[in-house]
């Protein structure tokens, strides 16, 4: 044989050699020579699968992009020797050392999943939830065919679920939970026949669920919660093994439940938040033989609550809050056996509670809040010691709390009984009721003492006992450290005491005030003295609200110790001082209430250093000046802005602008000067506006067009000028417009929202002209005519004559008409006319018509004081035009004030009489008014005064009763329209509501408006005045002077009022001493004491005569002055002529 296959001889005897010994040792020889080629082949497999699980896990390492505990960084070596087994997070099997289960989970990792993860073959369990791993799956993940357990929830993992989910045929275990995946769910995931519980729950899937959700046999916990499904499906009905079935935060809508309630083995279910609507079946436990908790809150379900619903009986939480069922609770509740919780709160339930659920024995919480049940709250229900949780509140319950609620309750920790009108009565006795940690008894009508028991509830961490009636007693020691024991209990976070007449003092303590403290309030309780200084101790606080309260004194430095202080509100109290620098250290303040105050000085200029924090300042009604500080404008995120009524001076920065988020700014009532800064226009999220009543000039910034968002702006009584800018019209929001008080002109824009402004928003300006809607001229033709003075020569020569002759006839009629005195006064008041002021005479000497002149405000308009440029004070009374019958009003009292001379009458001085403006310039009594000097604390009147004020208002009213050729009738006998002469000389005022009335005392109809407690019956009943009605009015007003008592004293009810009041004190016994002012009666001892009261007897007497019932019955005015004449004279006599 030749070749390449030729075999020499050598090689032949060799393999039969071989052959031979193969043969010789068949049986123990190739077994050797087997085992150690299968050894070997076994290493060399064994060590490429660990390199390749070590590979895997090297890759997932690269990928990570953030290992913020250093955790793979520092333990997964990249070594050949590193044993993976030994990693932090891999567990490896005992038999192969191959990596079964990997756990990163809650490590803060960020990265992507490498696609050699897939190669992890023997991988049973892995778990990464709890990071922020994002991108996509690798779809080399299917491979992992021994999975038993996904995790991977609460990652960054967004697009659809993957298909190949569906991959997994031993997986029980599946969360993706926490994540942003949309889109449906993938039907493959629902062939998981070994599945148990799915997780899908925190994503934004949607669609419908798969109808082969049914195919899940082996499913005992569904979470589908907080996603965007619209139904169930039917097939979920038959999950027999399904326990736990979550679908709360959908959009499931109609009867979405009713698959499910066919689910015997269901023991949890939770499909509250969603838009379920529709009525439950009344046997609804039918099939639901194992279910404990049942959860449909939040939906729109309605109907009544199924009476059998007790065959439930395995039920331990009943959650149907926030739906529409109605009628009654049924009493077949207390057949429930193992009932822990029931919340049935934000239905429209009514009737009672029925006495039959105290008798549920595992009853823990009970929550009916804001529903309509009325009736007693059963008292058996404070009997039952396993209770920790009552919650009734905003209901209509009657009757009381049992007294000692706290006896038998051992366990209860939760009380709220706010807003539940309960009957008024005492506050219970809670002292047993030691684990009690939140207590609401608010909004109620509870009365007496706070009671000091309160103190001994160390537990104590919400008490709200505010809008009550509740009262701190200062007679007892005990019961005044109250609130100062409450202030110390160590685990109280929230205090509100507000709206309560506590009628006390904040207690300076001498302990450690409680650090635990975060919110307080005792807004409007009546808090008098200073805020101590140990306020500063309330280390922990958030929110402090002492506002609407009689605080004095300064604002503690000791404040600025409050380094979580967000909000203080200190408003409405009398704190005086300066606002301390201490405050600015609060950097957490967010909002910062001192208005209604008496604080002066500057505001601090380091309040712009809580820039970052502050967003409402409210300092409005304070004495503060000087200029605003430049560093007030780095409060770049204010919201609210409010600085007015103050007397704040300089013009106003263009730095303003940098205030872009404000949405409301009150600078109004000020002293602020200048041109409006053209940056203000930037502020385009502001709503609000208010620079009223300053002394800004200059024009309007055009660049308030880009202010959009603007719906209230108020530029009134100011020094503006220029023409109304038309860009304004830009402005679409804006609802309410104040231009009126100063100096514009032009044409009123018509564009935008100028259609639905009325007169109000333009009256007194210069000249202003447009629609005749807004009582403005008609703009006129622009074009400009020439003067033609040749033709106006011979107009102005023939109109001359025709005037003069008019005037002089006009003259001799009056003189024919009237009596000698009559004429004096027409020419005074011709004399007079000549000597009208204008309107912008009157601006200058009141000061813009600015607030802090303006003396009241009367039935047709407003009283002024003023300066005129000779130096002459005067009382400016100001006409609104907008009120019906203004115009007349204006003429008639320039008429008679003008024709009308007597003492105690307010004297006109001069008019102004414009198309857009009327006012009259009056005598200025510089004493003020009657009512002033009664009601003012700093002034007192003797009995001499008083009877001298009065003797001078009778005088003036029986001058215009009987001194006239036509009776005039005031209308409005009041103290405030008394007014007082440097002599305290009386002079009657305010003609503006007179009528004339023809024929003596006879009654005439009248449209008169008079002010309550001061008109005779008749005028209240019939609309009918008359000269009775003012000596009506003239007795009411004689007995308020010599009582102080008002006759619309809150005293005066039902059928006692001040007259009745002060008749019943007359007689029998003339107890005079019991109605009359204190300061006019002296003592008993005093020798004048038997002719003061007599005095004021017969003062009394006279006011009933006056303020008789029937018109008919009562007395002139010319015997009323008479008489207190006679009463002056024989008190002066009996005092021996002294002055009292």
């Amino acid at each position: 044989m030749s070749g390449p296959w030729a075999m020499s001889s050598a090689c032949r005897w060799r393999l039969e050699f071989c052959s031979l010994s193969l043969e010789f040792d068949y049986h123990r020889g190739l077994q050797v020579h087997a085992c150690f080629i299968s050894k070997l082949g076994a290493l060399a497999i064994a060590h490429n699968n660990f390199s390749t699980d070590q590979s895997a896990l090297l890759a997932l390492k690269a990928h990570i992009t953030s290992d913020p505990q250093n955790i793979l960084t520092t333990n997964w070596s990249s070594t050949s020797n590193s044993n993976i087994c030994n990693w932090v997070g891999v567990t490896c099997g005992a038999r192969h050392h191959r990596v079964m289960a990997l756990n990163l989970s809650h490590m803060g990792l960020a990265g992507v999943i490498p696609p050699h993860l897939g190669n992890l073959s023997f991988l049973v369990e892995l778990g990464l939830k709890n990071n922020s791993f994002d991108g996509p799956l690798p779809q080399e993940l299917s491979r992992l065919h021994r999975l038993k357990a996904i995790n991977l929830g609460n990652n960054n993992f967004m697009g659809t679920i993957p298909s190949w989910f569906g991959s997994f045929p031993k997986l029980r275990t599946f969360t993706l939970a926490g994540n942003g995946f949309s889109g449906s769910i993938p039907a493959t995931i629902f062939n998981l026949s070994a599945l148990e519980i799915i997780n899908l729950s925190r994503n934004q899937l949607s669609g419908s669920i798969p109808r082969e959700i049914g195919n899940l046999t082996m499913v005992k916990s569904i979470y589908l919660d907080y996603n965007k499904f619209e139904e169930l499906p039917n097939e979920i009905g038959s999950l027999g093994q399904l326990e736990v079935l979550f679908v709360q935060s959908n959009a499931l809508k109609g009867s979405a439940f009713v698959p499910v309630l066919n689910i015997s083995s269901l023991t949890t279910l939770t499909l509250s938040e969603n838009n379920m609507s529709g009525s439950l079946p009344d046997n609804i436990c039918e099939h639901l033989s194992s279910i404990r908790r049942f959860n449909l809150a939040r939906n729109q379900l309605d109907g009544l609550i199924p009476f059998k619903l007790w065959q439930c009986k395995e039920l331990r939480q009943l959650v149907l809050a926030v739906n529409n069922f109605g009628g009654s609770i049924p009493k077949s509740f207390g057949n429930f056996t193992y009932l822990t919780d029931i919340n049935l709160s934000d239905n429209n339930l009514t009737g009672t509670i029925p006495d039959e659920i105290s008798d549920i024995p595992q009853l823990e919480i009970l929550d009916l809040f804001s529903n309509n049940l009325n009736g007693v709250i059963p008292s058996k229900l404070f009997n039952n010691s396993m209770i920790r949780g009552i919650t009734l509140s905003i209901n209509q319950f009657s009757g009381s709390l049992p007294a000692n609620i706290g006896l038998n309750v051992p366990n209860l920790e939760i009380l709220d009984v706010a807003e539940t009108n309960l009957v008024s009565g005492l506050l219970p006795n809670l002292s047993n009721a030691s684990k009690l940690r939140v207590l609401d008894m608010s909004t109620n009508s509870f009365t007496g003492f706070l009671p000091s028991t309160l103190c001994s509830l160390k537990n104590l961490e919400r008490l709200y006992l505010f809008l009550n009636h509740l009262t701190v007693d200062a007679s007892t020691p005990q019961a005044a450290s109250t609130l100062s024991c409450l202030f110390n209990l160590r685990n109280l976070k929230d205090l509100d005491l507000g709206d309560n007449p506590l009628n006390t003092t904040i207690p300076a303590s001498r302990r450690n005030l409680s650090t635990s403290l975060l919110y307080v309030d005792l807004m409007n309780s009546n808090i008098r003295g200073n805020i101590p200084g140990d306020i500063g101790n309330l280390s922990s606080l958030i929110s402090l609200n002492l506002g609407t309260n009689q605080l004095s004194g300064a604002i503690p430095t000791s404040i600025q110790r409050l380094q979580n202080l967000q909000a203080l509100y200190l408003n409405d109290n009398q704190l005086q001082g300066h606002i301390p620098y201490e405050l600015c250290q609060l950097n957490n303040l967010a909002e910062l209430l001192l208005a209604g105050n008496r604080l002066s000085g500057s505001i601090p200029s380091c309040l712009g250093t809580l820039a970052l924090a502050l967003r409402s300042l409210s300092l409005q009604s304070n004495l503060l000046t000087s200029k605003i500080p430049s560093s007030l404008w780095e409060l770049k995120y204010i919201l609210d802005l409010d600085l007015s009524s103050n007397s704040l001076v300089g013009p106003l920065s263009e730095d303003i602008g940098k205030l872009k988020d404000v949405v409301d700014m009150d600078l109004s009532n000020n002293h602020f000067s200048g041109n409006i800064p053209d940056s203000i226009g930037g502020l385009q999220s502001m709503i609000n506006l208010s620079l009223a009543n300053n002394y800004l000039e200059g024009p309007i910034p055009s660049s308030f067009k880009t202010s959009l968002s603007l719906e209230f702006l108020d530029l009134s009584k100011n020094n503006l000028s220029g023409e109304i800018p038309k860009s304004l019209e830009a402005l679409l929001y804006l609802k309410h417009l104040n231009l009126s008080f100063n100096k514009l002109q032009g044409e009123i824009p018509t564009g935008g929202p100028f259609g639905n402004f009325s007169a109000d928003s333009f009256v007194s300006n210069g000249a202003l002209c447009g629609a005749s809607r807004l009582h403005v001229p008609l703009c006129k033709n622009r074009t400009k005519v020439k003067p033609n003075w040749r033709k106006a020569k011979y107009i102005i020569s023939g109109v001359i004559p025709v005037i003069l002759l008019a005037a002089a006839a006009l003259i001799l009629i009056l003189c024919k008409k009237r009596n000698v005195e009559v004429v004096r006064e027409t020419a005074s008041l011709h004399q007079i006319l000549w000597r009208r002021v204008s309107r912008l005479e009157l601006v200058s000497a009141t000061n813009g018509f600015h607030e802090s002149n303006l003396l009241g405000t009367g039935g047709f308009g407003s009283e002024y004081r003023g300066t005129r440029s000779d130096g002459i004070d005067i009382a400016v009374k100001v006409f609104n035009l907008q009120l019906e019958g203004a115009f007349k009003s204006f003429d008639k009292e320039c008429e008679m004030l003008s024709n009308i001379r007597h003492r105690n009458l307010i004297k006109i001085i001069s008019s102004c009489d414009e198309l857009d403006f009327k006012a009259l310039i009056l005598q200025l009594m510089p004493n003020g008014s009657l009512e002033n000097w009664l009601y003012s604390p700093n002034r007192s009147m003797t009995i001499l005064q008083r009877l001298d004020i009065m003797k001078d208002v009778a005088l003036a009213l029986e001058y215009l009763h009987h001194g006239c050729s036509i009776p005039i009738v005031h209308c409005d006998v009041k103290p405030s329209n008394i007014l007082l002469d440097d002599d305290m000389v009386a002079h009657v005022a305010d003609f503006g509501i007179a009528r004339l009335i023809g024929g003596g005392d006879s009654m005439t109809e009248t449209m008169t408006l008079a002010t309550l407690g001061y008109m005779a019956p008749e005028y209240g009943m019939e609309g009918s005045v008359s000269t009775r009605g003012d000596v009506y009015s003239f007795g009411v007003v004689l007995m308020e002077t010599f009582t102080k008592r008002k006759p619309t004293d809150e005293m005066f009810v039902g059928e006692m009022d001040l007259k009745q009041w002060i008749a019943d004190s007359l007689f029998p016994n003339a107890a005079i001493g019991e109605i009359v002012d204190a300061d006019i009666l002296g003592a008993e001892e005093d020798g004048d004491f038997i002719s003061i009261r007599d005095c004021l007897l017969s003062v009394m007497r006279l006011a009933l005569a006056c303020s008789a019932a029937l018109p008919g019955e009562r007395i002139n005015m010319k015997d009323a002055a008479i008489t207190l004449t006679k009463i002056k004279t024989k008190y002066l006599k009996n005092c021996g002529g002294m002055n009292s």
